[in-house]
């Protein structure tokens, strides 16, 4: 756990379980209990490729985990093929990182910068 601009970071390391399903979100949630963060970051390879598929519904099902446990969401990593090859995933990730609950960042820069922007409304 780390604390970025005055907010509790718990950042998950690219090595480990893939997350494929929404079970694997749960239980990673469940891991963040006893941390109390006010974020997760997880790096963009700790997920399953479907996940960058919007079709299979991977996504969906994982991100409305970590809305439902109100525990925001940052992911980590370079996924510029992925978007190169949906215009769909693109606006998805536009949208996203307009908002407060699921941003995807290049790097933990970027993540600062997403962090500051909230706490400036």
């Amino acid at each position: 756990m780390t604390e970025r601009n005055g907010v509790r970071v718990l950042s998950y390391p690219a090595d480990g379980p893939k997350l494929a399903t929404d079970r694997d979100a749960v239980d990673l949630i469940a891991q963040t209990f006893d941390h109390r963060p006010d974020i997760v970051v997880v790096p963009a390879e700790r997920f399953d490729e479907g996940f960058f598929t919007l079709s299979t519904r991977i996504a969906g099902e994982i991100v409305q985990k970590f809305v439902t446990y109100g525990l925001p969401l940052a992911i980590v990593g370079d996924i510029s093929r992925h978007l190169e090859a949906s215009s769909a995933l693109r606006d998805y990730v536009r949208e996203t990182n307009r908002g407060r609950q699921v941003w995807f960042v290049a790097d933990l820069e970027e993540l600062d910068t997403q962090l500051e922007r909230v706490a400036q409304r």
